[in-house]
């Protein structure tokens, strides 16, 4: 019997993560990628002696990526290597007051020891909400993550209307539970940016969010030993034992459809190709807006599935090195729920950005020439809409207000110190991973648009269509756009099995 086809539409890590998982089943997978390069926004950047991960810094749960080369018969060790990441966090205030995040305890409530006051009440409060966080975490991977629940219904079926209803955070925000747990505004600020890993606001996701920083605090924080694109080149190595073809400058312009079912894609350059199955790693909405031409009918359907927010990167290179920096970093805003207001509700641009600065020659002096610096810089910011009025001035505008905050939490002069920088604004997002709005992390989780949830991994509309990566469930992050392309895997063969 011949095999059934697969086209996987772009080489993101959801996209070659179900590329990969289909193989190893049996199925005949072809990769198509607009791009010159694999890793859709794992990506990377060499100017003038410094090299520039582009998009993901951090590296945590590393038992999804393992259980993807499991399913080929691989072991990562093999493939990527990881080093562990202290401390995980480094955290700026106004004020001066400068906290580190550690995995060990004993020096995490060191550090507690900063903040004055009862330095136990802070330890107590903080094996509280972890204790908690663990609760959140131990269900949610039990059903949304092991089982790859795509949707309320088979949410309930799971868990059942007690478990529901009684064990899980979703009545509170994400913010309003931290609150419950810590009385001290600056671990209360910490914790609610762990909501960056899904580029959303912690006033508007439900509680059970607060399961992320279970992910670094029980499991760790990593880098790819060599640059985060290491993942990248590793899975590439893979592909080309599994014999998946890369179609690279390959940009798919049309989906053909006859009925419920998709018949073929069709190359920029007018070359149609059929296929049994297509899995689209482009966003959902952008796929069925760009791809599929839907009626407004359809797409008004959509709508709770909002992007996640944007973001303003920028990658300088400095001729000293500062000392001041982790390998990672936040400077926090005076007011981070006026930053989650300004960014997610007003749609606006901050005046007073919180920004998650990385240094990766911490770890990997590598990525910079001798006594230099190579440092990342980006806050969260609306996705592009054309009634903001926010133009390309706003957005260097708003670079020299990030400069501004970095300078006075400590880094002098540091203007005066950049010798080479890149600049990516949502529009050059967009125009580079065709990202709905310039998203970076997917789909906005926010309880009152989506409960939370993100797109089905399953087209609603045609039956051998499905998507994967962080439009779609468990959302963006590279972890989970990883196990969504195994699970996208998984419901590809119990639909449409080989025999």
């Amino acid at each position: 019997m011949k095999p059934r086809t697969v086209a996987v539409i772009g080489a993101g890590l959801g996209g070659l993560s179900a590329a990969i998982a289909l193989k190893s089943k049996g199925y005949d997978v072809e990769i198509f990628e607009k791009n010159d390069r694999i890793g859709g926004k794992l990506n990377l950047l060499e100017k003038d002696g410094f090299t520039f991960d582009l998009g993901p810094s951090i590296f945590t749960l590393p038992q999804y990526f393992e259980s993807l080369f499991a399913r080929a018969g691989r072991q990562m060790c093999d493939y990527v290597q990881l080093e562990p990441v202290q401390p995980q966090w480094r955290n700026f205030f106004e004020d001066g007051t400068v906290l580190d995040l550690y995995q060990e305890p004993e020096r995490m409530r060191k550090e507690l020891a900063k903040l004055g006051g009862e330095t136990d009440q802070h330890w107590q409060e903080l094996q509280g909400f972890l204790d908690y966080g663990r609760k959140q975490y131990a269900i949610t991977e039990a059903g949304y993550f092991d089982k790859g629940l795509d949707n309320l219904w088979e949410f309930i079926r799971f868990y059942g209307l007690f478990k529901i209803g009684s064990q899980i955070d979703y009545r509170r925000s994400m913010s309003d539970s931290i609150a419950r747990f810590f009385t001290d505004p600056k671990l209360r600020s910490i914790f609610e940016y762990f909501i960056k890993y899904v580029g959303s606001s912690a006033l508007d996701a439900p509680g059970y969010m607060n399961l992320m920083p279970i992910i670094q605090f029980d499991y760790g924080l990593w880098y790819v030993r060599g640059g985060m694109y290491e993942l990248a080149r590793g899975l590439e190595r893979l592909l080309q034992e599994l014999n998946i073809p890369v179609h690279l400058n390959a940009e798919i312009r049309r989906l053909h459809k006859a009925g419920k079912t998709v018949t073929s894609l069709e190359l920029a350059g007018g070359e149609r190709r059929a296929f049994d199955i297509v899995v689209s790693n482009m966003e959902v909405i952008p796929c069925y807006e760009h791809l599929l031409d839907e009626a407004p009918r359809f797409m008004r359907k959509l709508k709770k599935f909002q992007p996640a927010c944007s973001g303003l990167v920028l990658h300088i290179g400095t001729d000293k090195v500062y000392p001041e920096l982790a390998h990672h970093n936040f400077f926090y805003s005076e007011n981070q729920h006026k930053h989650f207001q300004t960014v997610f509700q007003k749609h606006q641009l901050p005046e007073d950005p919180t920004l998650y600065v990385v240094a990766p020659t911490r770890t990997d002096p590598s990525k910079a020439p001798a006594r230099c610096d190579n440092i990342k810089i980006l806050p969260h910011i609306p996705p592009l809409d054309p009634s903001s009025g926010i133009t390309h001035t706003d957005y260097l505008a708003l670079r020299e207000r990030m400069l501004d905050k970095m300078e006075r939490c400590g880094l002098k002069d540091l203007r005066k110190h950049i010798i080479t920088e890149d600049f990516m604004t949502p529009v050059d997002i967009e125009r580079r991973y065709r990202s709905n709005r310039g998203s970076i992390y997917g789909v906005v989780t926010d309880w009152r648009l989506n409960r939370g949830f993100k797109a089905p991994k399953t087209s609603s509309r045609y039956r051998n269509l499905y998507f994967t990566g962080g439009s779609v469930n468990p959302g963006g992050g590279m972890p989970m756009v990883v196990l969504c392309g195994q699970k996208v895997a998984d419901r590809v063969a119990a639909a449409h099995p080989l025999s």
